[in-house]
């Protein structure tokens, strides 16, 4: 397979959240000839969302997608209320930054629950509540399942067929309104997963996150590897996606704290250019 055009690259300001703020990480983008976006809400809202969506414009990236919405299930009505206004708050950010879809990362068990069909029902009625703005806004939702390890606290949607049921449920007739966030991290290991993406298709892949698994992991959230690092068959996945219709931007999201977070910003993005040139 040939190797992926320079211009679909798009940083996940997670990957430089360790130095960079979003101001930072926009201009970080500009310098070294990055095309793409994906800012965090938390630095969203410290640099301001009208300042923010000013200097993405005047830069001409793309808002790849916005991280994140989410968070459905609560012990109680009142919380489940204040986690739905939020996701109605990250979709007025996302409108107002352009972005591509508003990612979801689901949520997990209640505090104290043990219930995770309940918190699955939780997620679906979230999502179904905030559909009619987001559609309205012209903001596509995309469910990011999670590797099954943060079925409890992050996320108790952990397969591509377990969100692609949730798609076809609440938007059976495929507008585009509702999809899915393909991240290698998470879904690598799903032995359905090429199946599952062919299932997807054009219309409900909205968002592709690469970075690689490293063996041995010291830290199940915080030492994600640089492509090319791990054991992800990235070129294989990438051609999945290709296949299957996907023609969107390849975003690094790379959590980590003891290697590239400590390391200088413009160090990575380079080594994200280059790694995602021969190793994606």
């Amino acid at each position: 397979m040939a190797p992926p055009k320079a211009g679909l690259l798009s940083l996940n300001t997670a990957t430089t959240r360790g130095r960079w703020g979003l101001a930072q990480a926009i201009e970080g983008c500009a310098r070294h000839g990055i095309r793409g976006i994906s800012p965090w809400r938390d630095l969203l809202h410290v640099m301001g969302v009208k300042q923010a969506a000013r200097a993405i414009r005047a830069h001409a990236l793309t808002v790849t997608g916005l991280c994140r919405g989410g968070m459905f299930p609560a012990r109680d009505a009142r919380t489940r209320k204040a986690n739905i206004a939020d996701n109605l708050r990250a979709i007025d950010e996302a409108q107002a930054l352009g972005a591509q879809c508003l990612v979801l990362v689901v949520g997990g068990l209640p505090e104290g629950s043990k219930d995770i069909a309940g918190a699955r029902a939780q997620v679906k009625d979230g999502i179904a509540t905030i559909l009619p703005q987001a559609k309205a806004a012209g903001i596509p939702l995309a469910i990011e399942p999670l590797h099954p390890m943060y079925a409890a606290d992050r996320a108790c949607v952990n397969t591509l067929s377990q969100a692609l049921d949730l798609c076809d449920a609440l938007d059976p007739k495929k507008t585009g309104a509702l999809g899915v966030a393909v991240d290698v991290y998470h879904v690598w290991w799903d032995p359905q997963l090429e199946a599952q993406i062919r299932r997807a298709g054009k219309r409900r892949l909205l968002a592709y996150h690469i970075c690689d698994w490293l063996v041995p992991t010291t830290d199940l959230l915080l030492d994600r590897g640089m492509m090319g690092d791990g054991v992800v068959d990235l070129k294989r996945i990438r051609g999945w996606m290709t296949r299957a219709g996907y023609r969107g931007l390849h975003e690094v999201e790379i959590f980590s704290a003891n290697n590239w977070w400590t390391r200088d910003p413009d160090e990575v993005l380079a080594t994200c250019k280059a790694r995602h040139r021969w190793m994606s």
